[in-house]
């Protein structure tokens, strides 16, 4: 009598497992959404501020340099007698002179040219940073939806598994179970609680390190994310590489980096020529109960005798900063095009999975789990079978929530490499159950 009671609790208790998923499927409130993360983001985020004041001042240096030295004006007491400072006839006199030294060649107009590339690759170091800054606060809100997911699955499982083993325990007590039965129920609640504690504390350091992004205290909560919509389809890969080479904002840095070194080398070759300076004295002096006044013009230009030690090395110096620049684009751009390919592979790789885990593995899972637990209930197979055929359709909702993590991970790097949103962060998906295939 007691067996068969103890069979129909077991799977009562099996059969709530496999109802699971439904009765995890109510709205669930509170949710965080990527879009908050980011709105977070832009207005809290203290190294997107000190990028954005990185720009500001590199935009403030254009114009001074574009701007001529500032002029010289001296004042002179001319041949004065000592003691009393009184004016020698018939030199003494009083002196104004103004000298404003006047770059030729171009060379205002190229420093103007350079502090301006460097303002505009200033500016899209800055836009390349808040991408960057996206990327990484969206991958540990993916991170932190799939432990708070998991952790579901793993909290739900263990439940059921205590009740089984309840059970289990009891039936073993009156000589209708075996005690094998028992200590694999037992194992496997312990194993979950270890599983459970390590991602409890793997939230806890995926939190931090989201509010840490966006300048809030360590223990500031974060509520379970919400899935978003993810785009569902992507444009072919050559024209992802022409958006990525047109619209990254680093790639656009880059070039305006090799053009502010260009137009350095051009200006350095041209230090060479001499540096004008023009000068103007004006003088006077009482004379006979009337004032002598007279004016002086001068012409000055500098003259470039360490040339080998000075200009000539600056050639060399601006050569090969314009030489790096340019490599340097070139490695960033081979660098992108690479990346985007591993990206675009990844995300295919997560959806042709996750459509082979929702139309094939997981039905073929569940109608396991069906099966045994008809053959259960006829004494055909035994529970750790059963209990094997369901921890196989758990791990396979787990893996389904790490391939949603994994491609949202994916489409927040694409979009930093593109420099555009490739969806609305604002939109989430409906709340569905932990690895729900619906």
């Amino acid at each position: 009598m007691w067996g068969r009671f103890g069979r129909v609790m077991i799977v009562g208790f099996l059969g709530l497992l496999l109802v699971a998923p439904f009765l995890a499927a109510q709205p669930q409130a509170g949710r965080l959404t990527l879009a908050e993360v980011f709105r977070a983001l832009e207005t809290r985020s203290p190294r997107l501020e000190a990028a954005r004041q990185m720009a500001f001042a590199a935009e403030a240096r254009v114009k001074p340099a574009r701007t001529l030295p500032d002029p010289q004006l001296q004042f002179g007491l001319m041949n004065r007698n000592l003691p009393g400072l009184g004016l020698q006839d018939p030199l003494g006199m009083n002196q104004v002179q103004v000298m404003q030294m006047v770059p030729i060649a171009g060379q205002l107009g190229l420093s103007g040219r350079a502090a301006a590339a460097q303002a505009g690759a200033a500016r899209a170091r800055a836009a390349d940073l808040r991408w960057e800054l996206r990327a990484r606060a969206a991958m540990s809100f993916y991170e932190i939806y799939q432990l708070d997911r998991t952790i579901e699955v793993s909290a739900e499982t263990r439940e059921l598994l205590r009740d089984i083993t309840t059970t289990a325990r009891t039936m073993y007590s009156v000589g209708q179970g075996r005690q094998a039965d028992v200590l694999r129920a037992q194992v496997e609640i312990d194993r979950m609680s270890e599983e459970i504690a390590r991602m409890r504390a793997m939230r806890e350091a995926a939190a931090a390190r989201l509010n840490a992004l966006l300048d809030r205290p360590t223990e500031t909560p974060v509520l379970t994310p919400a899935l978003p919509r993810f785009p569902r389809e992507l444009a072919g890969a050559d024209s992802l590489e022409r958006q990525a080479l047109a619209g990254r904002p680093m790639l656009a840095a880059g070039a305006l980096e090799v053009d502010a070194a260009a137009a350095a080398q051009q200006r350095a070759r041209r230090e060479i020529w001499p540096d004008l300076q023009l000068g103007a004295v004006y003088g006077q002096r009482p004379m006979a109960g009337r004032t002598d006044r007279m004016v002086s013009l001068m012409l000055g230009f500098s003259v470039p005798i360490w040339a080998g030690r000075r200009q000539l090395q600056m050639r060399a110096e601006t050569e090969a900063m314009r030489l790096s620049a340019d490599a340097e684009l070139r490695a960033m751009q081979a660098d992108t095009r690479g990346r985007l390919g591993e990206l675009t592979a990844a995300v295919r790789r997560s959806r042709s999975l996750r459509e082979l885990y929702v139309t094939t593995i997981l039905p073929q899972a569940e109608a396991t789990v069906s099966s045994a637990l008809a053959a259960y209930q006829a004494g055909e197979v035994d529970l750790p079978m059963l209990l094997d055929a369901r921890m196989t359709v758990n791990r396979y909702r787990q893996q389904l929530i790490q391939l949603d993590a994994e491609e949202g991970s994916a489409l927040a790097e694409l979009e930093m490499l593109l420099g555009q949103r490739l969806f609305d962060p604002e939109l989430s998906e409906p709340s569905q159950p932990p690895g729900d295939a619906s």
